[in-house]
């Protein structure tokens, strides 16, 4: 008699195709999202409709504020991708970047060093088509400022904070062109509020993550300085510039009373936390004084907005 051998009760079950692709789509789209940082986009993206709201004479057009939000979110994305492309190595070898879709190896250095390319001259000649000239020159001199200058002197010089915060400081000037203004003392006085505010922003973080960056061979700031108190004594200082350069705007006839009080009293918030940073120099008074650039920024912009608005009659309180 023959055994007849048993069959399994188990289906081969296999993943629909479909399936399978789409969840391949969403991690690439994740992947090149996060290449794109749309975090610190729409931070530039808000600065820049602040400078745009104030440079406005007259009447303003929704269809050239879209136009310019779209060009520079394009150039912002290249700029962030060159970024990552620049310093993929450098970010392999720090624990809060070591993930990141190019060290990681999810994304080819390639296809990243196109994209950049691709947003950065795309969103350029967007600009120049649909906006005007000045804004897109402005824009491609903070693309290549960030992307081709700042970048790489991350490896050589600890001055490359203040290069840095020149692209950072250009987003409202960047706006206030595209509403057809000039470069003149106003624009001038919000690349001011900008540029200085980066400083302890910037300081307190390279200050949490000093070890990290030693490890990489980046010279932020606090690396390989032996002195203490050296980064809480710049964060101070460039805290208490803040303050009178806060107050151009309205000397410069942009802004008023309500937004010269706002700006006064939390450039001195900001200072004090400086000063709290630059007398111990702990996690604690580091993160302090992140948080309180977090909130003196998008507070100062809004009132300043405001308080402009309200002088030219259109809104309550004329």
């Amino acid at each position: 008699m023959s055994a007849i051998a048993p069959t399994s009760t188990c289906p081969n079950v296999t993943k629909p195709v479909g399936l399978g692709l789409w969840n391949a789509i969403s991690l690439r789209v994740a992947d090149y999202t996060e290449i794109a940082k749309p975090r610190i986009s729409l931070m530039v993206l808000l600065t820049v409709t602040v400078g745009y709201l104030l440079g406005i004479d007259g009447a303003w057009s929704a269809v050239t504020l879209f136009h310019a939000w779209f060009g520079i979110a394009l150039v912002a994305m290249g700029s962030s991708a060159l970024n990552q492309w620049f310093e993929r190595e450098t970010d392999g070898r720090m624990r809060r970047t070591m993930n990141r879709p190019l060290p990681s190896g999810r994304l080819r250095p390639a296809e990243v060093l196109t994209l950049g390319i691709v947003c950065g001259v795309a969103g350029t000649v967007y600009l120049a088509a649909f906006v005007n000239g000045p804004t897109a020159a402005m824009t491609a001199l903070t693309f290549v400022l960030y992307a081709g200058v700042y970048t790489p002197l991350k490896r050589v010089t600890s001055l490359c904070t203040a290069v840095g915060a020149i692209p950072g400081a250009l987003p409202p000037v960047l706006g206030w062109l595209a509403a057809g203004g000039r470069l003149d003392w106003n624009a001038g006085s919000l690349f001011g509020l900008l540029f200085l505010w980066q400083f302890p922003h910037f300081l307190a973080i390279a200050w949490l993550h000093k070890d990290d960056y030693c490890a990489a061979g980046l010279r932020m700031l606090p690396a390989g300085r032996s002195l203490p108190h050296v980064t809480g004594l710049l964060a101070v200082g460039y805290a208490l510039g803040l303050i009178p350069v806060s107050l151009l705007p309205a000397y410069f006839g942009i802004a008023g009373l309500a937004y010269s009080a706002t700006a006064l009293v939390l450039g001195i918030v900001y200072l004090i936390a400086s000063i709290q940073f630059a007398y111990d120099e702990t996690r604690e008074s580091a993160r302090r004084v992140l948080w309180t650039s977090l909130v003196y920024l998008p507070l100062v912009l809004v009132v300043l907005t405001w308080d402009h608005l309200r002088l030219l009659g259109w809104l309550p309180g004329a």
